[in-house]
């Protein structure tokens, strides 16, 4: 890979499949062996943490603090899932819930999810997001509400002060702050100045963050997603981007299937003429929930009395803040005072 002529015949091999795959992700170098032993040792962790967490009052913080969120951004009446559809999701979530399950409660029942120790980061992330809880940009489409909690796997307290980078495509299937042939028009370089959808923010004592955007749309070859990088150590610069730390995790998030389908029935998602990838046939999901311990998928509750008004979604997330996948994050462009710069040395491509 060091030899130029030997990467640019790779990247011609893969043009074709990466034209076609606007979300094109590079293996995990992670192997099969060590991640189940990590998530083997992650699930024995975290079920020692429980009595903890509980003693110090961070699940009915939690409860309490969701809660609020829902009161201040519903619009009518709670709409849940019935419990029949949670079961029949191909997620492994443990919530269980009937449209007459209280708000507290809803909130309260909270799994741990165990990511796989190292995930895709994708082809399009961009270092120097800004720091902000509002992403949206004034993207159309469904308005989400994300709550994360970070919870340290090895000694069971919340994690603060971890930064929380997210990103994901707009309701027809495009990134900001890229310019790529896999991205919409590749010959848009405006797009390398534009931020929508992309964000990050500082976890509170109890390892909270949270984020107000826009539920992503599809693009060919990929299920509807949320990527996740985590940073630990990082500080803030003047300019409000971050500088310095380790990422302890790189993953992405998803969403059921019977609500994304809902979500795609309105506009703008629905003049996407590309043909929709299932979860059960995304290969990430599949590397994420092959193992049982490993639930990266979103709960949620409605806003409203239709999907329109809006989604609460919230998810725990158990890492290892010791880890260091610093190598696999490649990025795509950075964001500077002068506008997103594209990383020629990228090796998850502009191009591929």
């Amino acid at each position: 890979m060091q030899i130029l002529q030997l990467k640019q015949a790779i990247a011609l091999s893969l043009a074709g499949f990466a034209i076609a795959h606007p979300g094109a992700h590079e293996a995990s170098s992670f192997t099969d062996v060590s991640k189940r032993a990590f998530l083997h040792n992650a699930h024995r962790s975290l079920s020692q943490c429980a009595g903890q967490l509980e003693k110090r009052g961070v699940h009915e913080r939690a409860a309490s603090r969701r809660a609020a969120l829902f009161e201040k951004y519903k619009k009518r009446s709670l709409g849940l899932r019935d419990t029949e559809k949670v079961v029949n999701t191909s997620h492994h979530s443990s919530l269980h819930v009937t449209p007459n399950t209280s708000e507290l409660e809803l909130f309260s029942k909270d799994p741990v999810c165990i990511l796989a120790p190292e995930g895709e980061v994708g082809p399009f992330w961009v270092k120097g997001e800004l720091i902000r809880h509002d992403i949206s940009d004034g993207e159309a489409g469904v308005p989400i509400i994300l709550d994360g909690q970070f919870i340290d796997i090895n000694t069971c307290q919340p994690i603060q002060d971890l930064y929380w980078d997210v990103w994901n495509c707009n309701s027809t299937g495009i990134y900001s702050g890229v310019q790529s042939s896999m991205n919409g028009n590749g010959n848009d370089a405006s797009n390398l100045d534009k931020t929508f959808l992309r964000g990050i923010q500082k976890t509170d004592a109890d390892g909270v963050a949270g984020f107000k955007t826009v539920f992503p749309g599809h693009y060919s070859g990929r299920a509807t997603h949320v990527h996740v990088i985590a940073h630990v150590g990082a500080h803030v610069l003047p300019n409000n981007t971050l500088t310095g730390g380790h990422i302890p995790h790189v993953g992405q998030l998803f969403f059921d299937q019977d609500l994304i389908s809902q979500v795609e029935a309105t506009y703008p998602y629905n003049t996407s003429t590309v043909a929709i990838t299932e979860n059960a046939d995304d290969h990430v999901v599949k590397v994420e929930t092959e193992d049982s311990d490993s639930d990266p998928f979103f709960e949620y509750a409605l806003l409203g009395d239709s999907i329109e008004d809006g989604i609460l979604a919230w998810i725990t997330l158990g890492i290892n803040v010791t880890a260091s996948h610093d190598s696999s994050a490649t990025w795509a462009a950075t964001l500077t005072s002068s506008g997103g710069v594209i990383n020629e040395d990228s090796s998850s491509g502009v191009d591929m």
